[in-house]
């Protein structure tokens, strides 16, 4: 297995599906205030990256046709999924949290955190402007857009790693 995660192919995938989903996957609509298709997305780059699907144990994580892992799909979970992977070191995909914004590269992972304190968004940077991150996104489905979000109180800045 390559122990390697390509931020790279994250990247590629995240330019390539952020403005007209991947038709392999399910597409999470909005309903009401919740849902949207952002994680399922940011899962889909991982994966791209190298990031390995874990079907048990502790800490899953994983996509099939016929369903999903809450970490998969839930921004709030994927979070805790990274963090937890990181600091037990657990097999799979990490994610750690740094203090900067200017700490990430394409292919890393941003959370976003509302009034409500709760995680309810992610996105791929995939690009920068200058020194500035653009991200990449679904739900709405943008390609290389400012990372900061006027809504978010909180922003969860994650280095992946396997």
């Amino acid at each position: 297995m390559n122990s390697k995660y390509s931020k790279i192919n994250a990247v590629n995938y995240a330019i390539k599906y952020a403005e007209v989903p991947n038709p392999a996957f399910k597409y999470f609509p909005v309903y009401g205030d919740n849902g949207g298709n952002c994680t399922n997305f940011t899962s889909q780059c991982l994966l791209a990256g190298g990031a390995p699907m874990v079907f048990s144990g502790k800490n899953p994580w994983w996509y099939s046709n016929k369903g999903w892992s809450i970490s998969w799909a839930v921004a709030s979970s994927l979070y805790w999924y990274l963090r937890t992977n990181a600091e037990d070191n657990l097999y799979g995909v990490k994610g750690t949290e740094v203090p900067f914004v200017t700490m990430l590269e394409a292919g890393d992972v941003i959370f976003y955190e509302g009034s409500n304190g709760k995680i309810s968004h992610s996105a791929t940077i995939t690009s920068f402007y200058y020194d500035y991150p653009l991200i990449s996104q679904n739900t709405p489905n943008l390609l290389n857009i400012p990372y900061e979000k006027y809504w978010s109180t909180k922003m969860h800045f994650m280095q992946i790693s396997l």
